[in-house]
């Protein structure tokens, strides 16, 4: 039986407030109307009486009533944070240990936690759902095992894929052309790209079959253009397109006026722990900085701080996944792929919007 249904009807959670039972914490918060303040069912404080007791699923719940968290709450909300976070980062191990598809009950009854609040959680930490982190997951270990194997068929089965025809009907959204291509180094895919000049220097663009697969920034467009070239080896990457280098002026539009947002279709290939990082770097508004351990604490793994840095250094996409905004817990500038002047003058526009 799922724990975390012990505590489904307003009579268990009561009995759990009595008992200040801790394996509850988690699922549901109890706020006392006299008082109006709310607390976990493991609370030490003075117990209530039971009519003035009022159950909600979480503390946004109850402060969306009105509710303020207990002053022993208060206190401890880092430590009751970084609880939920330790439970996400065991349901993420758990995901990648399954190669099958897990059902969204089993992932919340291993970590204990009620199946729609996790869901809520474990979106809210990681940016992405459940399913969508599997598939990354998945996705990734495919990637991994074209380099591995000899056949694309038993790269396919020892990524988890159960049969060649759905994962063919879907490969190009996964890899951005087909496995064959993939594992030859991009052989036979076609690339778009495109180089300009913009206030930060020089600047490359360049598009697969999927979206936008590389933003690169720096002061020699041959660099760049080797860079692109090392990530595709064996591509065919095809420059001078007039239809492509609309694109790159829009690119060139949003650094110049980051304001108006970006919109066009990416291909973000990373792990899946770079992606969850990714996607994190994608909710941070426009002319707002967060710091490296802010975004671990998001994404489940407060502790992962460096691995942080180091999806943030792996980014191709500058700008579009903006790695610029993250900054250290002093307030400095460090660690832009892009260097930190480009980082600052990147900054600067968007605080000025």
């Amino acid at each position: 039986m799922d724990k975390s249904s012990f505590w489904t009807t307003d009579d268990a959670r009561w009995q759990a407030i009595v008992e200040r039972n801790q394996a509850a914490d988690g699922n549901f918060v109890y706020a006392v109307r006299t008082t109006g303040v709310y607390c976990l069912p493991s609370s030490a404080a003075r117990l209530p009486r039971r009519e003035n007791v009022e159950f909600f699923d979480t503390p946004e719940a109850a402060e969306q009533q009105g509710y303020r968290p207990s002053k022993r709450l208060r206190r401890g909300q880092p430590t009751l944070e970084n609880s939920y976070a330790v439970k996400i980062a065991e349901a993420c191990r758990y995901i990648e240990q399954h190669e099958d598809d897990l059902p969204l009950a089993d992932i919340a009854r291993h970590v204990g936690i009620s199946t729609y609040h996790f869901h809520r959680r474990f979106k809210a930490t990681t940016g992405l759902t459940p399913k969508a982190y599997a598939s990354a997951h998945r996705n990734q270990r495919l990637r991994d095992s074209l380099n591995k194997s000899e056949r694309v068929t038993d790269a396919i089965f020892t990524a988890g894929f159960n049969s060649n025809s759905p994962f063919y009907e879907t490969s190009s959204a996964i890899l951005g052309m087909t496995p064959k291509a993939w594992r030859a180094g991009g052989k036979g895919a076609q690339i778009y790209f495109a180089l300009a000049i913009c206030s930060l220097g020089d600047i490359l663009v360049a598009q697969s079959e999927k979206g936008i697969c590389a933003i690169l920034l720096g002061d020699d467009a041959s660099n760049l253009l080797q860079e692109l070239q090392d990530k595709f080896p064996q591509a065919e990457l095809i420059g001078n397109d007039t239809q492509f280098e609309q694109c790159i002026s829009r690119v060139v539009g949003f650094i110049e006026a980051p304001e108006i947002g970006f919109d066009l279709p990416l291909d973000i290939r990373g792990t899946a722990f770079q992606q969850r990082v990714w996607q994190a770097l994608r909710d941070i508004p426009v002319g707002t900085t967060v710091s490296y351990t802010d975004i671990a604490q998001r994404i489940g793994s407060p502790k992962a701080v460096r691995a942080v840095a180091g999806a943030c250094a792996a980014n191709m996409l500058a700008v579009a996944i903006p790695c610029h905004r993250v900054i250290r817990n002093d307030g400095a500038l460090s660690g832009y792929r892009w260097g930190i002047e480009r980082k600052r003058a990147l900054l600067n526009k968007e605080s000025k919007r």
